[in-house]
């Protein structure tokens, strides 16, 4: 007869690396779009925020002299919320919310990325004395899932639900490393749009295991915005527009994984799919002047991280998690000049009362060295040796279900 592990003595193990399981680098990836609160049993609800902070920094390829980019990654955080019930044995209900994409860089020192004096290439058009390259994007999504378990001892189940996203973003290109499109700069305002998940999961509650795929659909934006681009005055063109713009975030696939080994001890895994060769921001005042896209990426990124729970106390486990993420090609944009990561994480969770959880953790990346360019496919900076790290705390609640 095989082991029974008893779901019970691994609870506190349970969803406790997911604190550390964050920040992903390949495009704009970054919260991972975690699911797992709505896979928890019984009443489940979490709060979870997360804090990035990176040492991302080069040369540019100036010459005779490449000049020194200093740390251009922005810190950041986010938050991701979620809550799930059952309604009875077999159909469940839950709201996520969490901000799955976004980009915070800023360029400064004396370098390519800063407008510091008339820039010859267009006629000594004087751009603000130091400017400086930046770029921001944030979204947010909330989604609505319905699931419903199959099967005799309702092992499968089946999910799925709409999701709504906002998205908003500003550039600013600074500096002769951009050409003709020094000084140009957008606002992307917020906008609502609307998307969907499904997928399917399995459990065998006795040696707590747990598997489920879940596939996120692209989403479609109209967004509106306003464009300065003032090299084209030379044209004798408009230098600015107001007008919408049409962005599609990405699809992805996710599957999440655990099983239990022995009775204190799990194992978990975690892959994720996205396809950002798929992906790129095509402002049309930018299109026009250069028949080019602002951002686009050459490659799909995947995310593999692996992970062991260790049940210490009936109170106290702890975590550990090794990771590899792909990136989305080399070179990339300058705006985000990163190809992947490898990482190590660490996490803890502690129950404070028999409903009640905290959890802790971090993690440490090294970034796989990249060459930045621009849209035009030029390399025109290098970065190396870079690194971060991430943190995380989480709140949960848990409370059992008796529906006989």
């Amino acid at each position: 007869m095989g082991a029974n592990f008893n779901l019970k003595t691994l609870t506190v193990a349970i969803a406790a690396l997911s604190v550390a399981s964050v920040a992903s680098a390949a495009g704009l990836d970054r919260s991972g779009q975690d699911i797992t609160a709505f896979l928890q049993d019984g009443v489940y609800a979490e709060a979870v925020y997360t804090y990035l902070d990176a040492d991302v920094s080069g040369y540019d390829k100036s010459t005779p002299e490449p000049k020194v980019i200093g740390d251009i990654a922005e810190s950041y955080d986010f938050f991701r919320y979620g809550v799930k019930a059952d309604i009875n044995d077999t159909f469940s209900v839950g709201v996520l919310y969490d901000e799955p994409f976004g980009a915070a860089a800023d360029y400064s020192g004396k370098n390519d990325f800063i407008s510091h004096e008339p820039n010859p290439s267009f006629g000594g058009f004087i751009q603000p004395n130091g400017e400086s390259t930046n770029v921001e994007v944030r979204t947010e999504n909330i989604t609505g899932i319905l699931g419903a378990k199959l099967g005799e001892n309702k092992n499968f189940q089946v999910y799925a639900g709409p999701v709504a996203q906002r998205v908003q973003a500003d550039v600013k290109l600074r500096g002769k490393a951009y050409g003709q499109a020094d000084g140009y700069t957008t606002h992307i305002s917020a906008a609502q749009d609307y998307g969907w998940l499904a997928g399917v999961a399995y459990s065998k509650p006795e040696i707590a295991l747990q598997a489920a795929i879940t596939y996120r659909s692209e989403i479609d934006h109209t967004l509106p915005i306003s464009e300065t681009f003032p090299a084209l005055a030379l044209k004798q063109m408009n230098t600015t527009r107001v007008g919408e713009i049409e962005i599609t975030t990405p699809e992805s696939v996710n599957f999440d994984f655990q099983t239990g080994i022995n009775p204190t001890m799990l194992a978990t895994a975690k892959v994720r799919w996205v396809p950002w060769s798929d992906f790129a921001i095509v402002p049309p005042l930018y299109n026009q002047a250069s028949n080019l896209s602002l951002v686009s990426y050459d490659k799909d990124q995947w995310l593999v991280e692996l992970g062991l729970a260790k049940r210490l106390t009936p109170a106290l486990a702890v975590t550990g998690t090794v990771g590899w993420d792909s990136g989305a090609g080399n070179p990339v944009t300058s705006l985000g000049p990163i190809e992947g990561y490898y990482s190590a994480g660490l996490g803890a969770k502690y129950n404070l009362t028999e409903n009640w959880a905290v959890s802790a953790g971090g993690k440490y990346l090294w970034f796989g060295d990249a060459e930045g360019q621009i849209p035009n496919k030029k390399v025109v900076s290098n970065f190396e040796d870079n690194d971060g790290f991430a943190l995380g705390v989480k709140l949960s609640y848990q409370a059992k279900q008796n529906f006989n």
